[in-house]
């Protein structure tokens, strides 16, 4: 591939035929008209204008697709994104104000820089700081708060939860239509999830509203929207006090955006039979926040559940991605009015039944039984995510720590055992397996990682404790395949075992030992081999009865 086409990925585009623009652009409507209603009703989530939510729907997703490696994915407003995007602005300004709106862009094109900083840099990988568990559980505490804020909307009682107390104050109309929307969303995701039946409800809401005259009963609704293109917006300088406030919310923006772009990518380079190019994908991203923050919206995200129903329609190329925008496109020069009479409750019914599947109370089981350190990490994280709100982020940030407080440890205390001779002829551990050791005057171990800074301590301790148990110990067989690594600090501790064991007469046997170890050893001076330092390809050659007076 040429330079060009890896700056230019669109241009690896196929050239579209009569028979790809149909299935295309019957994949691009599907999606279109689902973002719509979506992107206004999390617009609202992040209290922001309505119609931002329009805007973040076209240049962003066209941007992304044309820069993005995977070309199937769809881009815009997303439910977790604009929850932080609230979060992190909750006491800098209010919420649809002029500077609510002007730092909400700069929160877009704060992670829009990084991300494609980080894409140029080939830094995809720093993807791997957050484990799966953690993901999980933030999504699904962040979830729960979603809910919790579209509820008083959804249910007729914007006063706050202490309505609850008192249902005569509750507007029972609005509480018709959170409650009947819910109902109708829910009964098509399970009958007909590849329905546009988001926008059929917003449609029937709308002309319902303006018949009843929901909004002079007292409802609450959408109101007029702008009509038009945006123009381009420029922020106003923030301050650097404020743009340090943003700096924590950035990254995790940042980082919470790009996995929710790693959970659809993995699909759909799955499907295609190709690589992720998790970098390529970096640059779309930043690319596409950079364009929603330049016409006044807020970041944007991939989402799941668009990007799955875009696969289900049958899109194959970027083309489905461009009549998407197409349709937001004409909605918004055209329909905006139809969306003035839209019931808020029925946008918060949106967003509560589309994250209302995020929450999977099982996956919390399901990972106690596979690890109950990474269950205590999630549910510590869920915990922080819920309790520290609005401030959420500090739930993943605490959940990153955590994983790699207990990865650090895991390195530093590696796994040694000592061997034993199955009887299906393999090294086993010996004392899970109940096995003799290989004879009285051997001590056989195995260590499961690399010979490093953070293991060494680990590895010399165990030879050495077994040495003062076991002082008749004649020879150490060290098992070396798990061993792929070693650095500067590795090949000094070893230097310290070999003259350490050559100086009590105990010959040391390595079995396995890999190349690279091997070289760097060699390099050092730390293999002359001898009565006391013998080496083995594998553990067949070390235990052959020639050598079983030696080992």
């Amino acid at each position: 591939m040429s330079r060009l086409h890896r700056l230019f990925p669109f241009l690896n585009w196929p050239r579209p035929d009569a028979a790809l623009l149909r299935s295309e652009a019957l994949a691009g409507l599907t999606v279109g008209l689902m973002v719509i209603p979506q992107g206004v009703a999390y617009a609202a989530l992040a209290g922001m204008p309505l119609v931002t939510g329009i805007y973040a729907s076209m240049l962003p997703a066209l941007v992304a697709v044309l820069f993005s490696a995977s070309v199937r994915l769809s881009v815009g407003p997303t439910a977790l994104t604009c929850l932080l995007v609230s979060a992190s602005l909750t006491g800098l300004a209010e919420p649809g104000s002029a500077r609510w709106i002007e730092l909400a862009v700069w929160l877009a094109l704060l992670s829009g820089l990084l991300q494609i900083v980080l894409g140029f840099a080939r830094f995809g990988w720093l993807l791997n700081l957050v484990n799966s568990p953690v993901l999980m559980a933030f999504t699904q505490g962040a979830a729960v708060l979603i809910i919790g804020s579209q509820l008083p909307a959804m249910l007729g009682f914007d006063t706050g939860w202490a309505a609850l107390l008192s249902p005569p104050a509750w507007h029972l109309a609005t509480l018709a239509y959170g409650l009947g929307a819910a109902a109708v969303l829910i009964a098509a995701r399970r009958f007909r999830p590849g329905f546009p039946s988001v926008l059929l409800l917003v449609v029937g809401a709308a002309g319902l509203s303006y018949w009843t005259d929901f909004q002079a009963s007292g409802g609450a609704v959408i109101g007029d929207l702008p009509e038009g293109l945006p123009g381009l917006f420029v922020p106003g300088w923030p301050g650097w006090d404020t743009l340090g406030q943003l700096l924590v919310p950035t990254l995790v923006i940042t980082l919470v955006s790009f996995l929710e772009t790693a959970s659809s990518a993995k699909v759909d380079s799955g499907e295609r039979g190709q690589r992720w190019d998790q970098n390529q994908d970096l640059i779309g991203q930043g690319l596409a926040k950079l364009a929603s923050g330049l016409v006044g919206a807020f970041p944007t995200s991939s989402s799941f559940s668009r990007s799955a129903l875009n696969l289900y329609a049958g899109a194959r190329t970027g083309w489905a991605t461009v009549f998407s925008v197409a349709v937001v496109l004409l909605t918004l020069l055209l329909l905006t009015r139809l969306l003035a009479y839209v019931p808020l409750a029925v946008l918060a019914a949106i967003v509560v039944v589309a994250v209302a599947g995020l929450i999977r109370p099982r996956a919390f089981l399901k990972l106690w039984r596979l690890s109950r350190v990474e269950a205590v990490t999630a549910a510590l994280t869920f915990a922080i995510t819920v309790l520290s709100a609005p401030r959420l982020y500090w739930g993943v940030l605490a959940g990153m720590l955590m994983a790699l407080s207990h990865f650090l440890y895991l390195r530093l205390h590696p796994r040694i055992i000592e061997v034993g001779l199955h009887t299906d002829g393999s090294l086993r551990d010996r004392h899970i397996w109940k096995l003799p050791p290989l004879n009285e005057h051997t001590y056989a171990l195995r260590m499961d990682a690399a010979l490093d800074f953070a293991t060494v301590n680990g590895f010399e301790l165990a030879i050495t404790q077994h040495l003062a148990q076991h002082p008749d110990t004649r020879h150490v067989m060290l098992i070396a395949h798990p061993i792929n690594w070693i650095d500067a600090t590795g090949v000094e501790a070893f230097g310290r075992l070999r003259t350490q064991l050559a100086s009590q007469g105990i010959a040391l046997h390595l079995v396995g030992l890999k190349l690279p170890v091997e070289t760097l050893l060699r390099k050092a001076g730390e293999l002359p081999e001898g009565e006391l330092l013998r080496l083995y390809r594998t553990e067949a050659e070390a235990l052959q009865p020639k050598q079983g007076s030696k080992a």
